[in-house]
This record gives structure tokens, C-alpha cells and sequence, in this order.
């Protein structure tokens, strides 16, 4: 009998993971809302709005009804846009069942709360937050689709559901890699979002890549900060979710956080930009939620603060830079505070 997984929601990503595991000969069910996608998913074997141009799997099938969608599936992979995540897994809750492994892939904060993905939907599962997966790393979902080499990282506070995890989504061009510090992995895929923001929109201005290598270095040091204390492992930030995710988000012209800083950055006005993505860009939540989190836990995020005046204040993204380049001298190693730091080194 053929193993079964259900992934939710089918947006690009989500479509991009059915479609490895559907490759390792797995049937998939991927649940949706949307009629006319299941439709088309299940007629022409197409994900147009979020894939154009890729023929999925045979045996990657769309259902509206979430409990057709987790019938009989021994994984579920809920890979919803975080404002929607808390919603979604609410809808699984009367489906699932102990013995499921779960795995989420999205990267951002529920808004309101704060709280991390996996909180959410252990929340809702009424489960304990160790029972859920995290997915993370460098991996634009046109790539994984075309199947170019791609790795990642399964993060899980239980050793047992990280193995399980790896061992579900490993393939010949999919290679996953396990790590314990899911606080780290969930944080990193998040707040890199933010700084993508940045580097699109010092790209916008025509910055270079001098500005750019700096963001991305100086804003690696920033969500590490923040990072480690709010407890993560710091060399966490240094793997595949950290700069490996980071790179590929703030880099490259496939990544939503970068094309709207872009846009932003050449002086395409807020709501504007949002309505001609036609997707979730998660690095603008993110910020807002960021610019609380630094406030609650007392550490500097300059990048992000200054991104939170350009994206909720009106602030001109020139002004942003020039307050950036204009701030107080400081020695490159003040990444964390000194107690962190012997902390981790004791």
C-alpha cells in the first residue's frame, strides 16, 4: 500500500513540496479552497498563478475537503501563509490523529500574538510543540519544482519527528538535514524576510552590491541578536535556515521579499506594491511584528526599525539609508550582549 501525505495549502511552495514527495512515488493529496485551482491541478496537472509552466506529478492530487485531503495520510505538511495558519491547522484538528507526523514550511509570526508557527499549531492541535517540524533553508520553490539541487534543514524538538521528517522528504535532488534548535530555525526563517526587504530595496535605489553585502552582513548580525536572546542556538543563524536562507531570499529576483523591496525602493508606493504581487510577501508582517519584539526583549534591530518608518510611517527609503549610515560608531563583534556571550561560551 502506497504511503500518503496531505499538504496545506496549495500555494507555490506548498505545490513545490508536494511535488518532491509525489516524486519519491508518495501519494499526495494537496488541499486548497479554490475550486478552479483544484480543477486545474487535477485536470491539466498546472499550478499557473503560483508555477507557471510546470507540469506537476500525476500522483499529486487536489482536494477542497480537508477530510478527503488527510484520509489515510501519515504526514501532513501545512505550508499556509502565517496569517492563515492558525485558521488552517483549526480546520485539520478534526482529522488528525496522534500518529501523523506534521511539518510546517512557513515563515513568519502570527501577527496579533507574536507567537511562532509551531506554538499556533500546536495550540490548535492541542498537541505539545516538540510534535511539530520545522522546514526551513535556502529553496525557492520554481527551483524545487524544476528539480535543481536543493537543500534544507528539519528542525524539531523531538529527535524522532526530525528523522522522520528527513527521511520523508529526502530525495536525489532534495537533501535535508536535521537540527534540534527549532526556536532558531523558525526565528532565522522569519527575520531573514526582513532583511530580503532591504537588500530589494537597495537594489531599487541603485545602491550596488557594496550596500548590499553590508545589509546582509550587518543584518545576519541583527537577527542573530535578536535570535540568541530569545534563546536560539547562534550557529543556528550561521546554517542553512540562517545565511543559507538569507542568501537565497535577499538575492534573488524569485524571492516576493525582494522584488516589493525592489519596487519600494524605486518608489513604487506600499499598497501598490502588495496589490501587483498577487502573493503574501511574509518579510512585511514580519517587520511590523520585529519592531514589537525588540521592544519586548530591549535589543537594537536597526535595519528593521528603519524598514518599519518605511513601510508603516511614510518614511523615504533614502532617509532610511542615510539613518542607517549615520548611526553612532560601534566595534562589529556587538552582535549579542556580553552576558549572552558568556553564556554561550561557558
Amino acid at each position: 500500500m502506497s504511503e500518503k501525505a496531505a499538504v496545506l495549502v496549495a500555494g507555490s511552495w506548498g505545490t513545490a513540496l508536494a511535488s518532491v514527495l509525489a516524486d519519491k512515488g508518495i501519494d499526495v493529496n494537496i488541499w486548497t479552497r479554490n475550486e478552479a485551482q483544484c480543477r486545474e491541478i487535477n485536470e491539466r496537472h498546472t499550478n499557473e498563478r503560483f508555477l507557471p509552466g510546470v507540469v506537476l506529478p500525476f500522483n499529486l492530487v487536489a482536494v477542497t475537503d480537508m477530510e478527503a485531503a488527510v484520509r489515510g495520510a501519515s504526514s501532513v505538511v501545512i505550508v499556509a501563509p502565517s496569517s492563515a495558519a492558525r485558521e488552517v491547522a483549526r480546520s485539520l484538528k478534526p482529522y488528525w490523529s496522534e500518529n501523523m507526523l506534521v511539518v510546517h514550511a512557513t515563515k513568519g509570526f502570527e501577527t496579533e500574538s507574536l507567537k511562532r508557527i509551531s506554538t499556533v499549531i500546536s495550540e490548535e492541535l492541542e498537541c505539545e510543540e516538540g510534535r511539530i517540524v520545522v522546514l526551513s533553508g535556502p529553496s525557492h520553490a520554481e527551483e524545487v519544482v524544476k528539480r535543481c539541487p536543493t537543500t534544507v534543514v528539519v528542525a524539531s524538538l523531538d529527535d524522532k519527528e526530525a528523522a522522520k521528517a528527513q527521511d520523508l522528504f529526502m530525495h536525489s535532488y532534495f537533501r535535508v538535514y536535521t537540527n534540534r534548535d527549532m526556536l532558531g530555525a523558525e526565528l532565522a526563517g522569519a527575520f531573514k524576510n526582513i532583511i530580503a526587504l532591504g537588500a530589494g530595496m537597495s537594489d531599487g535605489l541603485g545602491y550596488g552590491d557594496n550596500a548590499k553585502a553590508a545589509l546582509l552582513t550587518r543584518g545576519l548580525a541583527e537577527i542573530t541578536r535578536i535570535g540568541v536572546e530569545m534563546g536560539a542556538n547562534p550557529l543556528t543563524f550561521a546554517g542553512l535556515a540562517g545565511v543559507g536562507d538569507l542568501v537565497v531570499t535577499a538575492t534573488s529576483k524569485h524571492s516576493r521579499n525582494w522584488r516589493a523591496g525592489f519596487m519600494l525602493g524605486e518608489g513604487t508606493p506600499l499598497d501598490e506594491v502588495l496589490s501587483s504581487m498577487g502573493m503574501v510577501v511574509e518579510g512585511i508582517r514580519t517587520t511590523k511584528a520585529a519592531h514589537t519584539i525588540s521592544e519586548k526583549y530591549q535589543v537594537q534591530m536597526p535595519i528593521a526599525s528603519q524598514l518599519y518608518h518605511v513601510l508603516f510611517e511614510g518614511m523615504n527609503p533614502k532617509t532610511a539609508v542615510e539613518a542607517l549610515m549615520g548611526r553612532d560608531r560601534k566595534t562589529e563583534m556587538e552582535m549579542m550582549s556580553i552576558e549572552t556571550w558568556e553564556q554561550w561560551h561557558s
